[in-house]
């Protein structure tokens, strides 16, 4: 990955908000929600997987 240049006028530099107790909640309940779904369709590959061996 190579070098990246601020063009002139644009700055790259992300001054964030802290994140409230309600959008930290937001997330976290997103990324478990994610985590699951990734988990079950991981166990539906592995079935499939499975049932194409025998």
């Amino acid at each position: 990955m190579g070098y990246i240049k601020e063009p002139e006028g644009i700055d790259f530099e992300i001054n964030g908000k802290p994140l409230t107790e309600k959008q930290k909640n937001e997330i976290s309940e997103f990324i478990k929600a994610d985590q699951k779904r990734k988990e079950s369709l991981n166990k539906a590959k592995l079935r499939k997987k499975v049932a194409q061996s025998k």
